[in-house]
């Protein structure tokens, strides 16, 4: 079962790594494995490995062959449907899944795209699970930004199968159909409970969190929160998954069999263990309903299953067998689970709770539920550094302490108190109150243990071959007591913390255009500093380009300290970003052409003139000429970096009049090889005249995609291509870098996006 459940594994990542998705007929070739299974068993690992293959590219295939048309893609077409789970309700928007049944655009039908994710913005009406609407909404398919370190949004809506997003357009057509699909009520009953606990828990602080514990609703906690359980590691404690579906179905497991085994003549007919396993099994598929089956839960459903089905079967079967089998089910349910650092940390977790509880560890002295934790926090950081570049080193006290509170009393009480306000609203918020009392002492714990010096370990993204030798060392770490050499997995461990990535030489630098949608942002490195110019949009209270793009990215990349940040100028595409860094990375200098408006202490202004020399690289601000012109757009930052003949010309959002004045001032030394395309490829700049005295090889354009001032303007891009100028552009190829030197070489432009390609991305298809 090990060697098995091991090898399927393989064959489903092995699958992940294609950058095609192959013919879905050779799927077809499923059945023809059966017998040389059995016939020829030396062969069995790759049989397996072979079929994992293609169940894999059965279960892509289904996904992948939904979606919307390239043609209707930022157009309004008309779609009636149903509304496929619980609505999300940030005040701004309402988000919500739905599923199309029919689309029509001019008056055509066209093949619905599955399920999509829509955005209403402002007051709509209030949604309910299953409903029916005929809406009329804009539609485009899946894009996210595509930056070392940083989230794959396309691999995450692949993941859930939704082929398309888009929103709601206002129309006096929109309207709510008659009738309610009952293959939703599970999700209306769950919207039923979020409104009765939200009514009773209004203003608390805690309300997320027991929204969560109850439904697996987590939209409702709140940043800080997220902070706060993130970086002491108790994160897990509020998502319905192993820790609590299996608490559940424990705790129903003992008072059943307790309950049969006392009921007279009942365990003469039945016995006592298979009663109690049958009602651990019904109660983990209540809890799951609860969290509507989520995937998280789904895995920690199909594990209790297993646990159980082994008590059933009367088979006594060793712990690892145990979760070898498990882990083949889940895969076999969704193969796609592994693209979820969930799904390595749950597995990974209970192999390390399995060889902590069965004393093949040498703890003597040490209480057993200290060991846990430790050996958590000890056998999960190389998984956490791969995903997050970021171990909790606190989490071992903060788990001992919050891991029973939560579990032994929060959740039982939790769940007491939803089920009571079902027919005692009353004692039920009573009882919800007794669990937000108890987090409202938690929560300030918690927040202590992460403010507390060296709490928090981060550093750069392991390098890939680092990972090998840090499995092996975690395996001796792990091994049973007198296994020889076994602490000399320390040193195996070594290169993974020790190793640190790729830095430029001296008299290089490497150059980073990031994708930030529709923004700026940019990292240049040299040797020993690096400079960030603008720090990319602000799009929502809880959303902006500086946390979820330029900080991952100066994280995998090492870096925790920026020597100057340049901040263009003051429209929110280019600073929206800056206080996510000012709150979690050092930065030594601050330029701006706006200093008064950026709102932090210290800011320079930047101005004609100012040059610095970083490693045998020169950095010039050529623009403006003067300090608080207030010309907008055209006194933004202008940086000149690198030697004549190797320059890169950074420009922010300057236009023609400021492109006019570089023109008379510096003429031909104005000249770059990399022009950074002004104002987002506007129309309103790259005038020929700069473009000649620049005569740059490549254009790299920081534009979103289908944004909606439909940058870059088709003239600009006849005019790089009338001057033999290259472009790329950050929507079609992610992240943009290449590298120079002192020497006049260089290399790149380098395309993210293209580096890292995968079957489930939209470049694949000619999306861009």
């Amino acid at each position: 079962m090990r060697k098995d459940s091991l090898a399927f594994l393989g064959g489903v990542l092995l699958f992940q790594q294609l950058s095609h998705l192959p013919d879905i007929r050779w799927a077809l070739l499923l059945p023809l494995f059966a017998v040389p299974y059995f016939i020829f068993p030396r062969f069995r690992v790759v049989i397996v490995a072979a079929v994992a293959f293609l169940w894999t590219l059965w279960h892509a295939n289904l996904i992948l062959a939904t979606g919307v048309e390239p043609s209707l893609e930022g157009k309004d077409v008309i779609v009636t449907g149903r509304v496929a789970g619980i609505p999300e309700i940030d005040g701004v928007r309402t988000r919500f899944h739905f599923a199309v049944e029919t689309l029509v655009h001019d008056g055509r039908h066209h093949p619905a795209p599955g399920v999509v994710r829509l955005n209403w913005y402002g007051r709509p009406p209030d949604l309910w699970a299953g409903e029916g609407w005929r809406l009329t909404v804009r539609l485009k398919r899946p894009h996210g930004f595509m930056n070392p370190g940083g989230f794959d949004y396309e691999g995450w809506l692949f993941q859930k199968g939704l082929r398309a997003t888009g929103y709601v357009r206002k129309d006096p057509g929109n309207r709510r159909l008659p009738g309610l699909d009952e293959a939703f009520s599970l999700h209306r009953q769950r919207q039923v409970l979020r409104h009765a606990i939200q009514d009773a828990l209004a203003g608390a602080e805690s309300q997320g969190i027991v929204t969560a514990l109850a439904i697996g609703l987590r939209t409702g906690i709140t940043t800080e929160q997220w902070r706060l359980l993130t970086e002491t590691g108790t994160s897990h404690l509020v998502a319905i998954s192993g820790l609590h579906v299996g608490l559940v179905a424990g705790l129903v497991f003992f008072l059943a069999r307790f309950a049969w085994s006392r009921a007279g003549a009942l365990p003469l007919y039945y016995p006592s263990p298979k009663a109690a396993a049958v009602a651990a099994m019904s109660g983990a598929v209540l809890y799951a309903a609860l969290a509507g089956f989520s995937v998280p839960t789904q895995r920690a459903l199909i594990m209790v299953m297993v646990v159980m089905g082994g008590l059933l079967l009367q088979r006594r079967r060793r712990p690892s067998d145990i979760l070898a089998a498990a882990l083949l089910c889940v895969l076999l349910f969704d193969p796609l689970a592994v693209m979820s650092a969930g799904f390595w940390l749950s597995f990974l977790a209970v192999g390390v709770i399995l060889m902590t509880m069965s004393g093949r560890l040498n703890w003597r002295g040490w209480p057993r539920w200290w060991r846990v934790h430790v050996v958590m926090g000890v056998g999960l950081a190389p998984v956490l550094l791969l995903f997050f570049q970021q171990v909790p080193l606190i989490s071992p006290v903060a788990n001992a302490a919050a891991v029973p509170v939560v579990s032994l009393v929060v959740v039982p009480l939790v769940l007491a108190g939803t089920l009571c306000l079902t027919v005692l609203p009353a004692a039920g918020a009573f009882v919800l109150g007794l669990a937000v009392m108890i987090l409202d002492w938690l929560l300030p714990f918690l927040d202590w243990l992460s403010r507390r010096d060296l709490a928090l370990w981060r550093q750069h993204a392991p390098l890939a071959w680092t990972l090998a030798p840090a499995a092996a060392g975690m395996l001796l770490l792990l091994a049973p007591r007198g296994f020889p050499g076994r602490w000399t997995g320390v040193v195996w461990l070594l290169p993974l913390l020790l190793v640190e990535p790729p830095r430029p030489r001296p008299g290089e630098a490497w150059f980073t255009l990031l994708d930030v949608g529709q923004g700026l942002s940019a990292v240049v490195r040299t040797r020993d500093r690096v400079l960030v110019y603008d720090t990319g949009p602000r799009f929502s209270e809880r959303f902006d380009a500086g946390s979820a793009v330029v900080l991952p990215y100066l994280r995998q990349q090492g870096i925790g300290h920026i020597d100057t940040l340049v901040l263009g100028h003051g429209d929110s595409d280019h600073v929206g970003g800056a206080q996510a860094l000012f709150d979690n990375i050092s930065i030594g200098r601050v330029l701006s052409s706006v200093p008064d408006e950026i709102g932090h202490d210290g800011v320079q202004p930047c101005r004609d003139g100012q040059h610095w020399r970083w490693d045998g690289i020169d950095f010039r601000v050529i623009h403006p000429l003067v300090e608080g012109a207030d010309r907008g757009n055209n006194d933004s930052c202008v940086l000149r970096i690198g030697p004549p003949g190797n320059r890169i010309l950074l420009t922010g959002d300057i236009e023609r009049a400021a492109e006019g004045e570089l023109v008379r001032r510096l003429g031909p030394d104005l000249r770059a090889r990399f022009l950074i395309a002004p104002h987002h490829g506007s129309r309103t700049s790259s005038s020929r005249a700069f473009l000649e005295a620049v005569a740059p090889r490549y254009a790299l354009i920081p534009a979103g995609y289908r944004n909606r001032f439909r940058l870059p303007a088709p003239d600009v891009l006849r005019r790089y291509d009338e001057a033999g100028i290259r472009y790329y552009n950050t929507a079609r190829h992610g992240a943009i870098s290449l590298r120079i030197d002192g020497r006049g070489a260089y290399s790149g432009p380098r395309s993210y996006r293209e580096e890292s390609r995968r079957y489930w991305r939209s470049v694949l298809n000619g999306a861009l």
